[in-house]
């Protein structure tokens, strides 16, 4: 696709993740996209390619920010990792050691471990909210707080889609005393000289790329397989407004509204779950920096990301909220059949509509990908998939 705009850098050996990008615009799947990899602890692709609209008026470059969804989960996870790194706090103790207003209802025996990895129980709010409370972070973690477990801890996981982050977040902001946008900022975007935000400034909105809705071949008149059909009625049957699945999403019908995410009053909130705005090489450089010094900084030392990525939840075990089983370790999704990644010991977070970024160690392979146009799904993009094989192959044949 010669007329392509592709800019930005690919070094000798990973050109195969360059022709994966090529290829994924060649099947109509995309419009504008930023993929980085590093390996090794250097930046060895980091690439751009497309628009930020459909009429192609406006080309994605290298100060383009997108929003990443669920993607900022893994940010918030690495957050949560430097305050236990450094005392502040414990996987294993109680989440009300920390934050006494959560003990409420049952919940003083939940412990923080158990809350990172989607077991507290905690997926939705039970009454109906306003966006202007739900924005409020002291209104929304005290709802939170206040609330009692929608299953004894412990005994089942299901994705908490949204409320992760405000749970996650509010240890932060109770052992640190910075909001957890404040702390991504200092702790982690500004040492590795990176853009991750939680909470954007509204300076910097004219340059986020507004998403686009769009599944699939945008030209492609096939019909409908029965594979594609069996898999839409399964995510209509669990994904429902009034599953665990639609209710963790939606905040039980209080987070809706065409166009909500593209909101400047989203955008500035901080969402730890959901609203982090970012680019493909700062994702990479964040998880890169999980294993080796990136600019002068590793966020973590090997013994604390070990401690990090440990799974959770048992192996198998249906996911609440979600189809199938899933993986969690502490706020990071595992590698699974679920979020394949790399393969085994690959650790990260994928967004809703295709957005990923992942560390997987053993490889020494971090990964970043970020688009504007959004696939219906929340993991098992095929965008990404394409580019995560090439980036694994070109780690092998090194």
């Amino acid at each position: 696709m010669s007329s392509l705009p592709l800019s930005g850098t690919c070094v000798a050996g990973w050109e195969q993740v360059r022709d994966a990008v090529h290829s994924n615009f060649a099947d109509g799947e995309e419009v504008g996209c930023g993929v980085a990899v590093y390996h090794k602890g250097e930046l060895v692709v980091d690439l751009l390619a497309g628009w930020t609209d459909r009429t192609k008026t406006k080309e994605y470059a290298a100060d383009s920010l997108q929003l990443v969804f669920s993607t900022t989960k893994g940010v918030t996870a690495t957050a949560v990792a430097m305050c236990v790194e450094r005392g502040l706090l414990s996987y294993e103790l109680p989440v009300a050691h920390f934050w006494p207003e959560f003990a409420q209802h049952g919940k003083g025996n939940i412990t923080v471990a158990q809350l990172l990895s989607h077991q507290a129980g905690l997926y939705t709010v039970e009454r109906h909210m306003e966006l202007e409370d739900i924005l409020h972070w002291n209104t929304i973690t005290a709802e939170l707080a206040g609330m009692a477990p929608l299953w004894e801890p412990g005994t089942a996981h299901g994705y908490h889609a949204l409320t992760f982050g405000w749970l996650a977040g509010e240890l932060i902001r109770r052992v640190d005393g910075r909001g957890v946008g404040q702390f991504i900022q200092e702790e982690i975007a500004g040492p590795l000289g990176i853009e991750i935000y939680v909470g954007l400034p509204e300076a910097l909105e004219h340059r986020v790329v507004p998403l686009l809705m769009g599944q699939g071949r945008e030209k492609s008149t096939e019909p409908e397989s029965e594979e594609a059909k069996k898999t839409r009625e399964l995510l209509e049957q669990f994904m429902g407004p009034n599953t665990p699945g639609g209710k963790a999403l939606s905040l039980s019908g209080s987070w809706t509204g065409e166009g909500l995410m593209n909101r400047s009053d989203v955008l500035r909130a901080e969402i730890p779950a959901a609203n982090g705005v970012t680019n493909a090489r700062s994702l990479a450089a964040m998880y890169s920096a999980l294993q080796h010094s990136v600019n002068g900084v590793q966020l973590l030392s090997s013994a604390m990301r070990d401690a990090a990525f440990a799974v959770q939840t048992p192996k198998n075990e249906p996911d609440t909220c979600l189809i199938g089983p899933t993986s969690f370790a502490m706020g990071y999704m595992a590698a699974s059949e679920f979020t394949p990644y790399a393969g085994a010991g690959s650790c990260g977070h994928p967004g809703f509509g295709g957005s990923v970024a992942f560390l997987q160690p053993q490889r020494e392979l971090a990964f970043g990908y970020v688009m504007n146009k959004l696939a219906n799904n929340i993991v098992g993009d095929l965008r990404a998939k394409n580019l995560m094989d090439a980036a694994a192959r070109c780690a092998d044949a090194l």
